[in-house]
């Protein structure tokens, strides 16, 4: 029972970021590439961004950004990206990302808007920038490397 008296549940859910992930069958932290993955959303009228958290503060990490409630911001992304990212920087759109008709549209930085635009989306849809998702051969972790030792698989010798 909440505050109110008006009685609700919690439900966990696999969060849109992590749902986008399996979509794409991608991984969001690939060594050498990026090891962060930052949640965030742009400012809309109902409510501001915190000091600190622009948009280009975080896209000059250099980490895989999943940002939320922002379809309708899209250029603003964008203008806000491209100097840290490029503009052939990979970003996924996912739109109703693990609801039965979920579509993914891939882009870059300099043709994402276009894309969007052409398949009408206006909500419900999760933005992912980061060169992660661009695909092909990346370092692998050596977490899993064989003559990587830890508490779990101590060395031999």
């Amino acid at each position: 029972m909440g505050a109110l008296g008006i009685p609700f549940e919690v439900t966990p859910g696999v969060p849109s970021f992590a749902a986008a992930a399996a979509a794409l069958s991608r991984e969001l932290t690939l060594p050498e590439l990026s090891q962060t993955v930052i949640l965030t959303r742009t400012a809309t009228r109902s409510s501001p961004m915190p000091d600190g958290e622009a948009l280009e503060r975080l896209g000059a990490s250099g980490a895989t950004l999943a940002i939320h409630l922002s379809i309708n911001n899209l250029a603003r992304v964008v203008r806000a990206l491209t100097p840290h990212y490029g503009a052939d920087c990979p970003v996924v759109v996912a739109y109703r990302v693990s609801w039965p008709d979920q579509f993914l549209i891939r882009g870059t930085l300099a043709d994402i808007r276009h894309k969007v635009k052409e398949a009408r989306i206006t909500r419900t849809a999760l933005v992912l920038v980061g060169k992660v998702l661009a695909g092909g051969v990346a370092a692998e972790s050596r977490l899993y490397a064989a003559d990587h030792h830890h508490l779990l698989r101590p060395r031999r010798v």
